[in-house]
């Protein structure tokens, strides 16, 4: 299928002279290119418009979970007939493996998968497996090994009706391709069997796929609805992909036991009695595991024999499992690209101790992410379009084009920005608060500590304002719900530390307060600033006060830019007689339930005691059990809140 942008609006403001200038680049096979757009300017649709032109398959690159299910929600609405694809760690908790020569103590990984996560990374690679209509929107996981992708397609298997094929053959190759055998529970990346039926659920799907065999024929294959049982459709071809992304054919594992074994012979010698005892210990137990059932915990560290690398190769990620000249959109690349860049030095530091003290093989510092340089290898041989408010010296020297998109398509302005000293700052941030919230709208604190964020965030609630706390501790899908419950407007201000900068899309937002503004850093350069500054700027009626004794440089080139961008945005609304206008933005239906409760001040929980109490024994008395249990455990954790 071919890329189909359904948008009820057209491209305004800048937007028509950057989407052309950046397709004419794509066309001109231009490597490297910009797009320099302001907050609110529309980023995301110019981005879908290029897509949509030049019908390449494309993955967007975002530094953190909570932009990137924003591009994904608003890109999936854009093309809504295509396959958008979202790919992020899939940990809800993650503790790596490590350990501490200084304490001699040694962490075991520990992790809590969440299971939605892992079902949309294996989508993503059944999707580029086999279409080229496809969109992936990912974290800096996608530079994190995942498997070879021609082993993934090659473990996968064809279904027909009328295919004629033992039953016990058809349950071996799902047992191969990693599927786990469960008569009592049937979920994602499980299989039942009933007589001549066989029940499954694919890794990458929701709904259940029954397969009915009359003798060693496939009589008819189904989807069969996950809750209520219905049909939804009847298939006479079905491509089964396998359940977890490190699979590969018997004759491999054959071949990466004796490299595994070799390797661990070899090292065996170079280790004191105590490190080569367990390192010998470990590899033989795991090499056990792996002959029997074709797996074992941390099974990825084995990744260089398994796909027959040599040492210092790079991994297969993501990036490897799209087609050749694929599109690269880079948001936030300020932000992004300096991640990428952090990626390798951190995960080798922390492996190298578990190699030298004899927890893992030498070859397990071959798990790893991409080098930069690697990740630059892939950017060169397709084509990568920065997208940023602020690009860094790094695009602004790759890039052969820059494409301004200054304008909004709504006339918007970049806000006025006034600056108050830091001298009674709660004092006039609560009046700011108050006056904004008169007026219907919601407003941003951004905070440059943790414990001054919750400080704040207490403070305000016992003045009466409904306030929250945008905690780093919290889930990734909670973070967008809890952006969704503040635009609804059950509550009016949500504070916060880096997680309010880039990426943010509140048009509700009439107030910005940017505390300690002079206490020049990471979190107060010039970028940033901008980049928080960037946040009121999709509403008329919003302003924004830095909290500053001092005009700091970064404070003075942050006003100097939002003037000019301003100056430009009045000069061109006068010309073309536009008055500003709020953007309007559909909330989307909600998703998930907020189960942690850091988020929530202290001074709010006796009252939502109460409540909640309320609602678990009227969904008790309603037989509704599912529901009182969930208001129980939050019940439960909001008291050991206020025991804490």
């Amino acid at each position: 299928m071919k890329f189909n942008l359904k948008s009820d609006y057209e491209p305004k403001g800048d937007q028509p002279t950057a989407i052309k200038e950046l397709v004419s680049g794509i066309k001109n096979k231009d490597k490297y290119q910009t797009l320099l757009g302001v907050t609110g300017s529309g980023k995301t649709f110019t981005v879908a418009n290029i897509i949509n032109e030049v019908q390449k398959p494309t993955i967007v690159l975002a530094h953190n979970k909570t932009l990137a299910a924003q591009l994904y929600n608003e890109l999936k609405e854009l093309f809504p007939e295509n396959r958008v694809e979202y790919f992020v760690s899939y940990y809800d908790y993650y503790q790596p493996e490590s350990y501490i020569p200084s304490k001699d103590q040694y962490i075991e990984k520990d992790a809590q998968i969440n299971e939605s996560l892992e079902r949309m990374r294996l989508a993503t690679t059944a999707s580029l497996s086999q279409r080229k209509d496809v969109i992936v929107v990912a974290s800096v996981s996608a530079i994190y090994g995942l498997g070879d992708p021609k082993d993934f397609v090659k473990m996968g298997f064809e279904i027909k009706v009328g295919e004629k094929i033992e039953r016990k053959k058809l349950l071996t190759k799902l047992i191969n391709a990693q599927y786990e055998r469960n008569d009592m529970e049937l979920m994602s990346g499980r299989f039942r069997v009933k007589g001549d039926t066989i029940d499954f659920v694919p890794s990458y799907g929701q709904n259940t796929i029954r397969i009915e065999m009359f003798g060693d024929e496939i009589e008819s294959m189904k989807e069969i609805h996950k809750v209520d049982s219905k049909i939804i459709d009847s298939m006479n071809y079905l491509y089964v992909y396998p359940a977890k992304h490190f699979v590969m054919p018997e004759s491999k594992i054959k071949q990466a036991m004796k490299s595994i074994q070799k390797e661990l012979d070899k090292r065996l010698p170079e280790l004191d009695i105590v490190e080569a005892q367990r390192l010998k210990q470990r590899t033989l137990y795991d090499i056990e595991m792996i002959e029997e059932t074709g797996f074992c915990k941390g099974i990825e560290n084995y990744s260089l024999h398994f796909e027959n690398r040599k040492s210092g190769e790079p991994p297969f990620c993501l990036l490897n499992y799209f087609p050749e000249n694929f599109l690269i959109i880079i948001d936030e690349s300020h932000q992004t690209l300096p991640q990428y860049k952090a990626m390798y030095k951190g995960d080798r530091s922390r492996k190298q101790n578990l190699v030298d003290y004899g927890f893992r093989l030498p070859s397990a510092l071959d798990n790893r992410p991409l080098k930069f340089e690697e990740f630059e290898k892939i950017l060169e041989k397709n084509q990568t379009i920065f997208v940023s408010a602020t690009p860094a010296e790094y695009e602004i020297t790759k890039s052969n084009k820059i494409a301004e998109q200054i304008i909004r398509p709504t006339g918007l302005l970049d806000p006025v920005v006034n600056v108050h000293p830091i001298s009674g700052q709660i004092e006039d941030l609560k009046n700011e608060i108050q006056q904004t919230i008169k007026k219907g709208f919601r407003a941003l604190v951004t905070t440059l500590t943790k414990k001054l964020a919750e400080e704040l965030t207490e403070y305000l609630s016992k003045q009466g304002i409904k306030t929250r706390y945008l905690h780093s501790d919290i889930e990734t899908l909670e973070r967008t719900e809890l952006i969704r419950q503040l635009r609804l407007g059950k509550f009016d201000v949500l504070v916060g530390i880096n997680l309010l900068r880039e990426g943010l899309d509140i048009p509700e937002v009439g107030f910005i307060g940017i505390m300690d503004a002079d206490k020049e850093g990471f979190l107060r350069n010039t970028r940033s600033l901008i980049q928080i500054i960037g946040r009121a700027a999709r509403n008329s009626e919003s302003h924004v006060t830095l909290y500053a004794d001092k005009m700091t440089d970064s404070i003075k080139q942050a006003l100097k830019e939002t003037n000019r961008r301003r100056e430009k945005q009045i000069r061109f609304n006068k010309e073309h007689n536009i008055t500003p206008k709020t953007i309007i933005k559909k909330i989307r239906e909600k998703e998930v339930d907020i189960k942690d409760t850091k988020h929530i001040p202290k001074g709010d929980i006796p009252k939502m005691l109460i409540n909640i109490e309320m609602d678990m024994r009227a969904a008790a008395d309603n037989l509704d059990f599912e529901e009182a249990i969930k208001l129980r455990e939050k019940l439960l954790n909001l008291k050991k809140r206020i025991e804490l």
